[in-house]
């Protein structure tokens, strides 16, 4: 008894613990089901559904011209559904070998057993998602909807893409580094004019509601998205893509001849500012050539003698030095503070005016120009160059500006020397770029203007906003100063130190430049460069051409950038219409004259002297063949060449200035055979005329 009593309470204690358990159970279900459902459900439609952005088509980057520079095309991740219901077994089995072999043809990164074995152990595990390439062109994309099962589409096929955009540039590196790129995948750096104008080319991303499947993949639910991206807006830069291509070509043929690190190169319409052209190209490591930083924008360096015209533009400018005052540069050779300062080469004659100063590029004449006027007080100098904008960035929409440095005299590196110094081009820094527009302004007669990358701004080709050219200064000098600059500049090309760069049709002004940057392994190193602008006389653009670290012997600016900047400028010249002179209406001097005219057919010279309006008379309309004679020098006079009856009479005629074709004419006509040696008119005949002929016989014409 006791026995079953003991085997009842443990089946109670076992029967209450599993109520209680199913109790327990059934309340979290309740709960669950009325409580938390909503929250739980919500959160599980987090997990297998959600939007994700659509990339709008970025706005595409176009030249001056409208060519295209930098777009976006289309490329897409394509994919396949193997095990959707539409596709039967007997349907995968039949086709599976021959979409293999269609997809080996076209991407030709597997072999079709690949692609099988994929595709078969994709619908054997039951995946619903197998990637079948990635970065598909919209060409190839046409020809897969063509392929086995693919064919049938998405829903019959399972045939599955998404589309993404990836930036080209059709002209791969000319101007790669002001086009720029913007980081889109977290590697890199973003630069030029796609991050200056991000805002304006990336539109409006959209939304497409998309579901986890198997395999931890999203795809779309819908074929239409819940929400259109809007495309980006285009930009029109100032790039001229045919001087860019010149420009390039022209550096980097320069950098190889002369073995350089590096070099850049910019060409500015000086009225407007716009920049048509802008290159930099650096070495790589197996001596190849890239743009991999814009030296021109983001480069700061040591000037050198290209630094000499503002210092001289500021001396006539607080001081009205002429350009005749005499200069006693000695021997080219002078010592400030025992710091020595000499010419490139030794002077021809010890004094020179300070024209022949910046033609010659002395260092000596420049230092003692300077050290003459600002020696007691070097701020006054300090303070006209930072009037000139000099020390100002030019606060240009490409990041990475480099910043120029001219210092003052209350900076803690002042010296005794520092005046001397930075008066030819040392003891400073500024970019390539900013020493073009300063040279663009004088130029300009003294009006500095900002620099400009992008023209306008448009969508769908309507124009949206359209840039205007920006003044930074009205005036960094008087007109009088700019047209003494203007005249040494010339100078330098016709008698100084760029006569290397005189043109025929043209003329150029400018300054040469050879810059000391340092010794590296044991030698000096260089930086060559040429600024200045065409034509002289009537200034349209302004360049400037930097080569950095020639390993030749040759590396003065102006055998090593000069013929640069003459190539870009010969091809700017050549094409440019609004550059050349007008040709002058007046009539010229010398009369007009009527043309020679050859012995022959009258009809046919009448013809030929009334469509050039040339008067003529004749003396015997009926004669079929006459000679002309200019009677005068505005019209001709024809006369009866042979007398009716000689060729009839078996004569040989006088067929002095006949042409071949006139008289293969008249004496094959009445049986003579012709040969002819040469060209043009008859010189000379075989037959003297006057002589008798038979019908068959030959005569022997020499023309000339």
């Amino acid at each position: 008894m006791e026995v079953k009593k003991d085997i009842l309470w443990r089946v109670y204690l076992i029967y209450f613990f599993i109520c209680l358990f199913g109790i327990a159970i059934i309340s979290k279900i309740v709960i669950i089901q009325f409580s938390e459902g909503d929250a739980l459900r919500s959160q599980a439609e987090k997990f297998s559904t959600r939007f994700f952005d659509i990339e709008a088509v970025r706005g595409n980057i176009y030249d001056a011209n409208g060519i295209l520079l930098a777009t976006s095309l289309p490329y897409f991740e394509v994919g396949m559904d193997v095990n959707t219901e539409a596709i039967s077994y007997e349907l995968f089995k039949e086709n599976v070998d021959s979409l293999s072999v269609c997809l080996s043809n076209l991407f030709k990164d597997k072999t079709y057993k690949d692609y099988r074995k994929l595709l078969v152990n994709a619908r054997r595990s039951g995946d619903r998602w197998v990637v079948l390439h990635r970065d598909v062109s919209y060409t190839d994309l046409q020809k897969m909807k063509k392929f086995p099962i693919l064919r049938r589409g998405k829903n019959r096929g399972g045939f599955v893409y998404l589309q993404t955009n990836k930036r080209e540039r059709p002209f791969q590196f000319l101007a790669a580094r002001t086009i720029g790129k913007v980081n889109e995948n977290g590697t890199g750096k973003s630069f030029g004019l796609e991050v200056a104008f991000d805002s304006v080319l990336l539109g409006k991303s959209g939304q497409r509601w998309m579901q986890k499947i198997a395999g931890n993949v999203w795809r779309p639910i819908n074929d239409d998205n819940e929400i259109d991206p809007e495309d980006g807006d285009d930009i029109v830069s100032t790039i001229d893509i045919n001087v860019q291509d010149v420009a390039e070509n022209s550096l980097m043929n320069s950098l190889r001849k002369h073995g350089a690190d590096h070099g850049c190169l910019v060409l500015m319409e000086i009225k407007t500012g716009e920049v048509k052209a802008i290159a930099n190209l650096k070495r790589t490591k197996d001596s190849t050539y890239v743009e991999n930083l814009n030296y021109a924008v983001g480069s700061a360096t040591v000037p050198g003698s290209t630094f000499k015209l503002p210092s001289l533009v500021a001396v006539m400018e607080d001081h009205n030095v002429s350009l005749n005052e005499i200069v006693d540069i000695g021997n080219g050779v002078c010592y400030y503070s025992n710091e020595r300062v000499a010419d490139s080469h030794p002077p021809v004659k010890s004094k020179i005016t300070v024209q022949e100063v910046f033609e010659l590029s002395s260092n000596v004449g420049v230092t003692k120009i300077i050290s003459r006027y600002y020696s007691k007080n070097p701020q006054q100098y300090i303070d006209r160059l930072y009037k000139m904008n000099l020390n100002d960035p030019l606060n240009i929409p490409i990041p990475g500006e480099g910043k120029p440095y001219i210092k003052d005299t209350k900076d803690k590196t002042w010296s005794k020397i520092s005046l001397q110094w930075i008066s030819y081009g040392y003891e400073t820094r500024i970019t390539p770029l900013q020493i073009l527009n300063f040279y663009a302004a004088i130029a300009n007669d003294g009006k500095m203007m900002r620099p400009m990358f992008i023209k306008q701004i448009t969508n769908r080709g309507k124009s949206i906003k359209i840039f205007e050219p920006e003044v930074i200064n009205p005036a960094i000098c008087s007109k009088a100063t700019a047209q003494k600059a203007r005249k040494m500049m010339e100078g330098v090309v016709t008698n100084g130190t760029a006569k290397s760069l005189r043109a025929a049709d043209y003329q150029i002004a400018g300054k040469t430049g050879t810059a000391q940057m340092g010794i590296v392994n044991g030698k000096m190193t260089y930086q060559a460069s040429f600024v200045g602008y065409f034509p002289a006389d009537n200034p349209k653009y302004a360049c400037i051409v930097v080569v950095s670290a020639p390993s030749g012997d040759s590396y003065y600016g102006g055998s090593v950038a000069g013929p640069v900047f003459k190539d870009v400028a010969d091809k700017v010249y050549s094409t440019s219409l609004e550059i050349h002179k007008e040709i002058n209406n007046i009539q010229p001097k010398y009369a007009l004259t009527a043309p020679k005219v050859k012995c022959g057919y009258q009809h046919d010279i009448e013809n030929v002297l009334k469509v050039l309006k040339v008067k003529n008379t004749t003396n015997d309309e009926k004669s079929e063949w006459v000679s002309a004679l200019s009677n005068d020098s505005i019209s001709v006079s024809l006369s009866s060449k042979f007398p009716e009856e000689t060729l009839k009479k078996g004569i040989v005629p006088n067929l002095f200035g006949m042409t071949a074709r006139d008289v293969l004419f008249l004496l094959e006509n009445n049986g003579i055979r012709v040969q002819l040696i040469g060209s043009g008119a008859v010189a000379t005949q075989s037959k003297a005329a006057g002589t008798p002929f038979v019908k068959g016989s030959k005569i022997v014409l020499q023309l000339i």
